[in-house]
């Protein structure tokens, strides 16, 4: 049996993500609490919105006009954020379904609407400072407006927080889970990715950092066209011609060399200059050399590992359920009853010689299947000795019958060649299963040979309809099916099987390198 190690990490996103907001939140109760012990034990009245008081001669509590109000502030911050995180998560595990769309929306508003009115009925008390200057209705109406709005931008801010996260972790599992057969749809859709967020940043802030941001621009689009062109172009051409990492950087060196003109055209446009353009051109091409470069070429070779290991991991669980299914296909009841009868119904006619060799065959069959079907592979003589020994036991019933013709014609000697065992057996077992009638001329002719390495296996047999009342008339068996999923995950490439069939007669042609 294959066992899977899943090793859960030390810490999930999720986990971190809560008990940073938690510290955080502790944090701020602690210096309110601590503030609120100087306030008491040493008369300190500083609060940032002490001055407000101060100025208009008005009385300032320390406790009604900060502290507490800020506690409350604090409070709702913490359990919104704990909240939405929540109903974002639920979001993602179900957002194909229309009711969870709608549910996250309804949940959204109802903390909308919640946390507004707290910030505002919260901020009236650290705003009555306002009292002077206005009626009681219009400092409601001026911090409730104001605060619906900032709530309304602090939801703006979570949903850029809870997209970016999700995408984040999603190009870090796409970085370190990535198939080498999805490559090219998943590079598209990570560069696509990257351009969103970048957009959204400079479109926001790029105008604070402009140096900065042109600069970073520059470096990133050049960088997701090299990561984009080496996934899919030039890193698969030089694994396929068996090159190495050097041939890699060289290449990647040509192209940096050849983006110096167009970069420096652009930059120029952009920092208003050639001249001002050469540092970051520089810059832009180092970068890009040193670190996109090595880290493309690391993360395509670490995918490739996982693939091939994946890889593994299925033709190992698809040998271990073939081989169950074969275990269970072969030698099944109804033949081993066959056997026993047949056996039995020798024994009645003479003396003993027969029906000793019958049972030595069915002895040395299961013992075979005991003991070498297990192996991974076995000399081909024994599948051999195998398959004759079932052909010797299926003649004891058929031998009476002169209008059945089993023809063997199967090469010896075969010892210095190996083969998974109980490869051939089920198209014999199909033949003999499908292609004798006791009551109708039946013929089977079975050819086995190893020509320059190659297995060379023909089975061509009689088919005759089944009678009503036998109870294999109706199924189908998994020999066949069985026997060729093996032959995928043990002979990849290095078999052919060809399968013809009229109404009359059936045929198999095998062929495997046993190299």
């Amino acid at each position: 049996m294959i066992t899977v190690e899943n090793k859960k990490p030390f810490i999930t996103f999720k986990q971190l993500e809560f008990w940073l907001a938690t510290a955080v939140y502790v944090a701020s109760v602690y210096i309110l609490a601590y503030n609120q012990f100087l306030h008491l034990s040493r008369s300190f009245r500083y609060a940032p919105n002490f001055h407000y008081f101060d100025e208009r001669h008005l009385h300032f509590s320390y406790s009604a006009y900060y502290s507490i109000p800020q506690f409350i502030i604090n409070t709702t911050y913490y359990c919104a954020f704990i909240f939405l995180n929540f109903c974002v998560d639920r979001f993602m595990k179900n957002w194909r379904n229309p009711k969870t769309i709608i549910v996250t929306i309804v949940l959204a508003f109802i903390v909308y609407v919640l946390v507004a009115t707290i910030l505002s009925t919260a901020n009236t008390w650290t705003d009555s400072y306002l009292l002077s200057d206005h009626s009681a209705n219009e400092l409601y109406s001026i911090v409730f407006d104001r605060e619906f709005v900032f709530t309304i931008m602090l939801m703006v801010i979570y949903s850029a927080y809870a997209t970016g996260k999700y995408v984040l972790q999603y190009l870090v599992a796409a970085f370190f889970t990535g198939d080498i057969k999805s490559h090219p749809n998943q590079v598209n859709r990570e560069c696509l990715t990257v351009l969103i967020i970048w957009a959204i940043w400079f479109m926001f802030f790029g105008h604070k950092v402009v140096w900065f941001a042109k600069i970073g621009s520059q470096v990133l689009l050049l960088g997701l066209l090299i990561y984009w062109y080496s996934f899919n172009l030039l890193i698969p051409q030089i694994l396929a011609k068996k090159e190495d990492s050097k041939i890699y950087y060289i290449k990647i060196g040509y192209l940096l060399l050849g983006s110096i003109v167009p970069v420096t055209l652009i930059s120029g446009a952009i920092m208003q200059g050639p001249n001002s353009a050469l540092v970051p051109n520089f810059f832009t091409i180092g970068i890009n050399l040193f670190f996109t470069a090595p880290f493309t070429w690391a993360l395509y070779q670490y995918r490739l590992e996982k693939n091939k290991e994946l890889v593994g991991l299925k033709t190992a669980l698809g040998q271990s359920t073939a081989d169950l299914d074969l275990l269970r296909s072969q030698i099944n009841p109804h033949f081993l009853f066959n056997a026993l009868n047949t056996l039995y119904g020798t024994a009645l006619q003479e003396n003993a010689d027969r029906t000793g060799e019958g049972i030595q065959k069915l002895g040395d069959m299961m013992r075979f299947m005991l003991q070498e079907n297990v192996q991974d592979k076995i000399s081909l003589n024994r599948e051999v000795e195998y398959l004759n020994n079932y052909i010797d036991l299926q003649k004891l019933r058929t031998q009476t019958s002169p209008d059945i013709v089993i023809q063997v014609d199967v090469q010896e000697d075969l010892y210095t060649y190996d083969i998974a065992p109980m490869l051939l057996i089920p198209f014999v077992e199909n033949a003999f299963k499908h292609g004798i009638s006791l009551r109708e001329p039946s013929h089977i002719n079975i050819s086995l040979h190893v020509k320059d390495n190659i297995l060379l296996f023909d089975v061509y047999n009689s088919i005759h309809e089944r009678a009503d009342n036998d109870p294999e008339k109706n199924k189908s068996g998994i020999g066949l099916e069985n026997v060729k999923q093996r032959l995928q995950l043990l002979y990849p490439k290095a078999h052919e099987l060809a399968i013809r069939q009229n109404a009359k007669e059936f045929f198999i042609h095998l062929s495997i390198n046993l190299i």
